[in-house]
């Protein structure tokens, strides 16, 4: 089975990132991650964790249930030596979420400075799927010029943008609408947000 990559940079919104990985845990996808000190940052305080260390593996161990973790792979972002930082390595597809401005600065521009520019430059150069979440407001002429690079390149683009049509009740139901985005352009199938019109009708999604 190849796995989701998944990495998590710090910009504001690492609940997205979370959900994403516990979805596709749930579903038996073997999954790899990669967080970034920044992003252990927010998750210290958008997630109210109290941990010590720079150790990504307890932010699962303190999120997920046990039974889970077993499917789970976690990258250091400092190694440069680990698979994804080949493009032999071979993943069903890699997602930066939330990704940061300068972590999509550095993908647009081709530097690799930690593993999860790595990872997404190796997407690239092999023409793996490739989804990145942006979550910044608002957008300067260089955020946006290196979105539209990117685009071009064929990655797909999947701002933190929540909607609203289908009148959702809590912060986990927002989360939920995004990461269905997300897993819509990896073509994984979810029932995560009721879609267009089905809402109404009362069909399920």
């Amino acid at each position: 089975m190849k796995p989701v990559l998944v990495g998590i940079t710090g910009a504001s919104g690492i609940l997205y990132g979370i959900r994403l990985v516990k979805f596709l845990l749930e579903s038996g996808k073997e999954t790899a991650v990669i967080v970034s000190q920044p992003g252990m940052e927010v998750a210290r305080e958008e997630l109210g964790l109290r941990f010590l260390g720079r150790d990504p593996r307890e932010i699962f161990d303190s999120l997920l249930e046990p039974s889970l973790l077993k499917y789970l792979t976690i990258y250091p972002i400092d190694d440069l030596k680990a698979p994804p930082a080949s493009g032999s390595y071979v993943s069903e597809a890699t997602v930066i979420i939330p990704c940061s401005m300068g972590t999509l600065g550095a993908v647009a521009s081709g530097i690799s400075r930690n593993l999860i520019h790595r990872a997404a430059d190796c997407a690239l150069k092999e023409g793996r799927k490739l989804v990145l979440v942006p979550r910044e407001t608002p957008l300067n002429a260089i955020h946006l010029e290196n979105m539209l690079k990117l685009a071009r390149l064929g990655v797909r683009i999947v701002p933190a943008m929540p909607a609203f049509y289908s009148g959702p009740q809590s912060i986990e139901d927002l989360e939920d609408f995004l990461v269905g985005k997300v897993l819509d352009q990896l073509e994984i199938q979810h029932a995560l947000y009721a879609r267009w019109g089905s809402w109404a009708k009362g069909v399920p999604s």
